[in-house]
């Protein structure tokens, strides 16, 4: 846990200074709102292949291996941000860094493994508020160096500093952190063709044989996930294009955000532990459903701060309590399988940017995400409120599939 909750803090400071302003650019470079769409949904693609074998590694190899290995190839991969002469390198760029997704099974399951049933929602948000405490600033400082240095100097800039946290960070996971699981020798592994192959024959039994509120909590997050891939890229560019602000006020904006979802994220997996999750995952929720689609009325920076602020109350609530469920109802020996379908059971509400994906993503988000990225990009052409109609369009059916499908499991694993 610890191992995992500094390498997040390193994290989540450089990305929080990168992905807030990621669509801006590729816009700098040559890129349309359209193409910001495609970009975004080459990111997932790579998921198809990687999700199988990774959650069919993780059962069975060295986790910190896969965690460590990730690392070093998203910090190379990472260069073709910090040297994109068109926008064109930067979706090369999406769909490699979309191969890193194999860091996540393992992850998941080392995390779900360090924490006890009674106190995971309490740990995850422990952990979750150390790493957002230390990516207060990290908006702000970017913008401020975006303001000096020009949109595309001052990205390449930011990508090279993430590309050189990632690296950092994968040799502190290969030095220091241990394996929570016993695992079979890598001479026993069969070839990809029949991990991809058994896995995929697999994936009926697999979700068939899940309980009815592990397939609806997958339903919320799919749910939340489309949502993110239509209008997470724009979030930014509606700002500066629409309600007139500049990527400085922005910055700011994103900062008050995640001071307000710090203070909040901690306090929050106390509720969750102490009052049950479902009724903390319906709270979150409701909050999203009432916030987040208002931008489109949005004038001025207070409005746009109050709405994020309000999406910072929903996250603090959601990460924790949907974490938990998860952990909950999938027991220790399916783990690496089942969250390399379905994901962690979390997912980012109101993602600022950057496209959408991150541990919580599954194999089986990858085509509908992809699809959704598509999509917005196409809908913010025609129409820039159309992406936050479909968020509340994706809202609704969270809340109806929590309200008629999921109840606290009578015994978490």
């Amino acid at each position: 846990m610890l191992v995992l909750t500094v390498r997040q803090t390193i994290g989540m400071f450089f990305r929080g200074m990168v992905f807030p302003y990621a669509s801006l650019f590729i816009l700098e470079v040559g890129g349309t709102s359209s193409q910001i769409g495609i970009v975004n949904s080459l990111r997932p693609l790579a998921g198809l292949l990687m999700f199988p074998i990774s959650g069919y590694l993780t059962d069975r190899t060295s986790r910190v291996k896969l965690i460590a290995l990730a690392g070093y190839l998203s910090a190379a991969s990472m260069l073709l941000y910090v040297f994109a002469p068109s926008w064109e390198w930067i979706a090369l760029g999406a769909l490699i860094q979309g191969f890193m997704v194999f860091q996540f099974p393992p992850t998941s399951a080392i995390l779900a493994d360090s924490l006890t049933p009674e106190n995971r929602g309490t740990g995850i948000a422990a952990m979750n508020s150390l790493a957002t405490g230390f990516s207060l600033f990290s908006s702000y400082i970017a913008g401020m160096l975006l303001e000096m240095l020009g949109v595309s100097l001052g990205m390449r800039v930011l990508y090279g500093l993430l590309a050189s946290s990632s690296f950092v960070t994968a040799i502190l996971v290969s030095r220091c952190m241990e394996d929570t699981a016993e695992v079979a020798g890598y001479d026993t592994l069969p070839s990809m063709g029949t991990i991809l192959r058994e896995t995929y024959s697999g994936v009926p039994e697999l979700v068939g044989g899940l309980p009815r509120s592990v397939k609806a909590l997958g339903v919320v997050v799919l749910m939340g996930f489309i949502g993110n891939a239509v209008a997470s890229p724009f979030w930014v560019v509606y700002v500066v294009e629409e309600v007139g602000l500049s990527s400085l006020d922005w910055g700011l904006i994103i900062m008050f955000e995640m001071i307000l979802k710090t203070l909040l994220t901690f306090p929050a997996g106390l509720l969750v532990d102490r009052y049950g999750r479902t009724k903390n995952l319906l709270a979150s929720l409701l909050v999203s459903l009432l916030s987040m689609p208002l931008i489109i009325f949005a004038e001025s920076f207070y409005q746009v701060l109050i709405i994020r602020l309000a999406v910072a109350v929903a996250g603090a609530l959601f990460t924790p309590v949907s974490t938990a469920l998860m952990a909950d109802y999938v027991p220790s020996e399916m783990r690496g399988r089942v969250m390399a379908a379905l994901g962690r059971g979390s997912m980012l509400v109101g993602a600022a940017g950057g496209g959408t994906g991150g541990p919580g993503m599954g194999y089986l988000f990858t085509v509908p995400v992809m699809a959704a990225s598509i999509i917005g990009g196409l809908l913010y052409a025609v129409n820039p409120a159309y992406p936050w109609y479909c968020i509340l369009a994706t809202t609704v059916i969270q809340v109806l599939a929590l309200v008629l499908f999921i109840r606290d499991p009578e015994e978490a694993h």
